[in-house]
């Protein structure tokens, strides 16, 4: 049986719990007590709580030792998020009765209340004794097991640290009745979130955005866009990382294939475009939502209810293909997700990191935070987050910076329905990601014109030969932004139709001081005279051989070559001053001549190749530092007239 059916059948069990016990007999013979009590039962199932909490405080004032009564009021209050008054009931109504069929219900709903409290031994203390007395309810009987498992797990993992430091954003953000479920970019720069301007579940609710000040406070939240908040309900959402692809959830109004699906919108400029249902291959007839988008857009985590799944709601992916059409949405399947429920999926910008949020596995009571790493294409065993992020209470919509050092989340008050608010907080440095990222970012321009151009940015894992992440320059900015994660040496390359690329190199194998960084890429026309220098080819220390890293390099050279075939190229090797200029331009031939061979053997013409060597007559710094020295150490790569 699932937890969702379990819950419901317990919420349902509550509410008749007084009619449960009155099977066995009322506790008073007060004929008045007992009018006002079943009259009290009347208006609660119509959910008039007030009047039935008038009229259970008048049976009690007719019989002080009224059990059932206590029992009555405790899950009323209970119900209204009164966990204070729900308690002190069921005490008072415990320490009324020796009757074990009696003490049966006070010792469940005492179990529960605490451990929503996050008072686990007291939850404990409770539990064993329901577990005691009760033999025949076997729903009751699997959740207070499930209560016992994350108390006992709860006292042997529960964390007190002075890091963690959970806070509220300021008013400006928290404008709004509810907010709910930030998303940022990469760069910290941007922050969108749903606000609801009212406390019924009817009310409106929108995709709001504020925008980091440059005294680093947030600005007023402003409507994200006209194209996408409309009438209807705009919910959850997230956002590439350049903050120019946003999926989000939509449930009325739109013509859609299930109660919630997901819409895509792209930015192009200061321009959303018109919000474009995300087809049958993501969205299905039942319940699609809470998406998360990788840092480049082309991987998307959501959940849904579907058939076919491992529990009520699980966590599923789909991929963008070349043409820009997703792929089928597959289930995550196991280990994240469990016949329970999974919700509230996050993937960091590192690509590996998965955050999502459970009640099936055992933790420290309701929805806890998970985390997985993918390693290989395969995500290892989900591990619980940990005590102080995890708690008693529900935990989920979790965004976690690029750095792995903060956290935003949204918190709903405990004491009051329907109200929530952002927080963010400072991520422990023992739970912080093992992969963190940085950003790299800029404008791509016309070397000649400056004119912001639309271009390719493509990051390779040098030393894996494989693509990590593929973006594009906006059309009409020129504005791109990537992620780069530690672990590897990379090459980022940028390219546009009828532009000579441009390579840039970034080693993060070892790189732990990781910052920001901007870089303007400027690319040359491909036409007479236009060069570029090869920063991804590798040699052996004072050696021409070619090392494997310069593969990506060398096979973008390749294509270049093929998508213009009428043009010439010159390589030519460049070194520092050190040794005899001899030996320098004897090194820089051959290394030149190993670029060259490589082409040819991939079936470029050796006609359209001539290769130099210029040792160190061509420094680009002066010589006077390892740093520069290892800039002067090139192969270029130049287009003859």
């Amino acid at each position: 049986m699932s937890f969702q059916r379990i819950v419901f059948i317990f919420l349902v069990l509550s509410f008749v719990s007084q009619q449960s016990v009155a099977q066995v007999g009322l506790s008073t013979k007060n004929k008045k007590a007992i009018e006002l009590y079943m009259s009290a039962d009347n208006y609660r199932v119509r959910g008039q709580y007030k009047q039935a909490i008038d009229l259970l405080n008048q049976a009690i004032d007719k019989d002080k030792e009224f059990v059932e009564a206590y029992l009555s009021l405790g899950i009323i209050y209970k119900s209204q998020k009164d966990l204070a008054k729900s308690t002190s009931n069921f005490e008072k109504g415990l320490e009324l009765t020796t009757d074990p069929k009696k003490q049966k219900p006070y010792y469940f709903e005492l179990a529960d209340n605490n451990l929503r409290a996050g008072k686990y031994q007291e939850g404990l203390t409770y539990v064993n004794k329901y577990l005691e007395a009760e033999q025949l309810n076997k729903v009751r009987i699997e959740l207070a097991n499930m209560w016992k498992r994350n108390a006992e797990y709860a006292i042997q993992n529960q964390k007190i640290t002075s890091q963690y430091k959970p806070r509220p954003l300021s008013d400006t953000v928290n404008h709004f009745v509810m907010q709910y479920f930030p998303v940022l970019t990469a760069d910290e720069q941007e922050m969108i979130y749903t606000r609801r301007l009212g406390e019924r579940n009817q009310d409106d609710e929108d995709l709001a955005i504020v925008k980091k000040l440059p005294n680093g406070n947030w600005s007023m939240p402003a409507s994200i866009s006209g194209n996408i908040n409309s009438e209807f309900n705009e919910g959850t959402s997230t956002i590439s990382a350049d903050g120019r692809s946003l999926i989000f959830t939509s449930c009325i109004g739109r013509k859609g294939y299930g109660s919630c699906d997901l819409f895509e919108s792209h930015k192009v400029g200061n321009e959303w475009s018109v919000p474009v249902n995300m087809g049958p291959t993501i969205n299905s007839t039942a319940w699609e939502s809470q998406p998360s988008l990788s840092a480049d857009g082309r991987t998307i985590y959501f959940v849904s209810d579907r058939k076919g799944g491992q529990g009520d709601r699980d966590i599923y992916v789909s991929y963008k293909l070349d043409d820009n059409k997703w792929t089928k949405a597959e289930n995550l399947g196991k280990p994240i997700n469990s016949p329970f429920e999974e919700i509230s999926p996050f993937i960091h910008v590192n690509g590996r990191t998965l955050f999502f949020s459970t009640n099936g596995r055992t933790g420290f009571g309701g929805l806890d935070i998970y985390k997985t790493e993918r390693e290989n294409g395969v995500w290892a065993e989900p591990v619980n987050f940990g005590s102080p992020i995890n708690d008693h209470e529900d935990q989920f919509s979790l965004f976690i910076t690029a750095d792995g050092k903060t956290g935003y989340y949204s918190h709903e008050d405990q004491l009051k329905q329907n109200s929530s608010k952002i927080y963010t907080m400072t991520i422990p440095e023992e739970l912080q990601i093992k992969f963190r990222s940085n950003v790299v970012k800029g404008i791509v321009r016309d070397k000649g014109t400056k004119t912001p151009l639309k271009a390719k940015i493509e990051l390779y894992d040098l030393q894996k030969n494989e693509s990590v992440s593929t973006v594009l320059s906006d059309s009409i900015t020129g504005d791109y932004l990537i992620v780069l994660t530690q672990g590897s040496d990379y090459g980022l390359y940028v390219s546009a139709k009828n532009y000579l690329f441009q390579s840039l190199n970034f080693n993060y194998e070892k790189e732990n001081n990781l910052k920001p960084v901007e870089i303007d890429v400027y690319l040359d026309k491909a036409s007479a005279g236009a060069m570029a220098v090869l920063n991804n080819i590798f040699f052996e220390f004072d050696k021409f051989d070619l090392k494997d890293t310069s593969i990506p390099e060398l096979n973008k050279v390749v294509k270049f070559l093929q998508e213009n075939p009428d043009l010439k190229v010159e390589v030519s090797g460049h070194t520092d001053n050190s040794g005899t200029v001899s030996y320098n331009q004897q090194l820089s031939l051959k290394r030149a001549q190993s670029v060259s061979k490589y082409l040819v053997a991939q079936g470029i013409d050796q006609k359209r190749i001539t290769q130099k060597g210029f040792g160190s007559e061509k420094p680009v710094k002066p010589n006077d530092s390892e740093e520069n020295k290892q800039i002067n150490r090139r192969i270029e790569f130049k287009i003859l007239p």
